[in-house]
């Protein structure tokens, strides 16, 4: 087999290049090589609306089937791409075949990182990051006859799972290594803000705690701490992030270090091989031109529209604020920039009313915001970010001034 154009993942990222290039009138042929068996469908919904019940399958998927067909793009699904030949053009899967490509774009996110302890594999421990983790028929049915389930991470996985899982009626305790939850991505106003919502509701927290084995013979029965408690748990699911799938572009020779590295056109250092999303390195404006890997789907849709429009000839380098979503009960998390690096905090809003942000700083420049229930600090927030409004503490915490007029003082 052999395309113009082959993306190497069916995800958000994957989805949207092959979207955009016909949007663009691209007229060569489009392949999409996926792991899993589904068209492409929307990821977050998995720890979210999915997972509690609320939406059918079909209904987060990004296009029905006819979609593709109707625009020509050749669906490979079930297929593992396990090595890349980049003199020859061509990628190799798990199911002996080779198909060549002119233009290869690699989005293939990350697989869960998993407990690398006793009993780590056993049944009843689990990630959720595909259909099949968070499938009705598995983890669902499994979380209806638990009594107890123990979730591993408090980031944003964690705490949604927890949330959906408390929201259905079930015990729920969640483990933290660090000493508060959402300890890599946001200050401590707003761990603490969140971790008394988890206990209001319900939840058991135990922060600063690391976990040593998991316990039982043919299925898990308890999560053992290293100071010997034993936590009973009839399911676990983990949520402590991810490791790029990039394994074949770094037998192939190309620049990776945490992830691919690209540049600002999303290029690999391999010829005609592009990469985007949670796997893609690459300098990011809004981090001070420091380089990261961002895990969210507004990256990989943007860097998805780069790559597209590199394709049929209209370069233009990847600058976008980065931005963020969260749903707990019902509260509302959106975020705008990165707040890595801060050295400031502002609290706008009284967090006891539920609807509050907090503005992070530095050098005296906001750099990002957390908007709980605050969707209008939000959407001024990025126009702020964007900006590189520097104002000072009391101005921003003044609830009664919209962050836009601060643009013009």
């Amino acid at each position: 087999m052999q395309f113009d154009v082959v993306i190497v993942g069916a995800g958000h990222g994957g989805a949207q290049v092959a979207v955009m290039l016909r949007t663009q009138k691209f007229e060569g042929s489009i392949a999409i090589i996926g792991e899993e068996s589904e068209l492409p469908y929307e990821r977050p919904p998995l720890s979210k609306e999915y997972f509690a019940g609320e939406k059918e399958f079909e209904r987060i998927q990004l296009r029905p089937a006819r979609y593709w067909d109707e625009r020509e793009v050749t669906m490979l699904l079930g297929k593992r791409v396990v090595a890349v030949d980049p003199a020859a053009h061509t990628v190799a899967t798990d199911g002996g075949e080779t198909i060549g490509y002119g233009k290869l774009v690699w989005a293939t996110g990350g697989h869960p990182r998993v407990l690398p302890i006793p009993g780590g594999d056993l049944p009843g421990v689990q990630g959720v990051r595909t259909r099949a983790d968070a499938d009705a028929d598995a983890m669902k049915a499994a979380s209806e006859t638990a009594g107890q389930i123990v979730v591993v991470g408090g980031g944003y996985i964690g705490l949604e799972a927890a949330a959906v899982l408390n929201k259905a009626g079930k015990k729920v305790v969640l483990l933290e290594a660090q000493n508060r939850v959402l300890a890599r991505v946001a200050g401590e106003e707003l761990s603490r803000f969140y971790e008394k919502e988890h206990r209001d509701h319900g939840v058991e927290l135990h922060l600063g705690v690391c976990v040593d084995a998991i316990e039982g013979d043919t299925r898990v029965t308890g999560v053992r701490l290293s100071d010997g408690e034993v936590i009973p748990a009839d399911l676990v699911i983990v949520g402590i992030g991810i490791i790029p799938a990039v394994a074949p572009l770094i037998a192939a020779g190309a620049d990776c270090a945490n992830g691919v590295r690209v540049d600002r056109l999303c290029k690999t250092s391999l010829p005609d091989v592009y990469a985007i999303g949670d796997c893609a390195a690459h300098v990011n404006d809004f981090a001070e031109g420091a380089e990261v890997r961002l895990e969210s789907v507004q990256n990989a849709n943007d860097q998805a529209n780069v790559v597209a429009k590199g394709i049929v000839g209209d370069e233009a380098p990847y600058h976008a604020i980065p931005w963020f979503w969260s749903n707990q009960y019902d509260l509302k998390l959106q975020t705008a920039g990165l707040s890595t690096g801060h050295d400031q905090a502002v609290l706008r809003g009284d967090p006891a009313t539920r609807s509050f942000s907090v503005v992070y700083l530095k050098a005296g420049k906001v750099i990002a915001l957390d908007c709980v229930n605050a969707t209008r600090d939000y959407v001024q927030g990025r126009m702020v970010v964007s900006a590189g409004l520097e104002a000072g503490p009391e101005q921003l915490a003044d609830i009664e001034t919209p962050l836009k007029e601060l643009l013009s003082v």
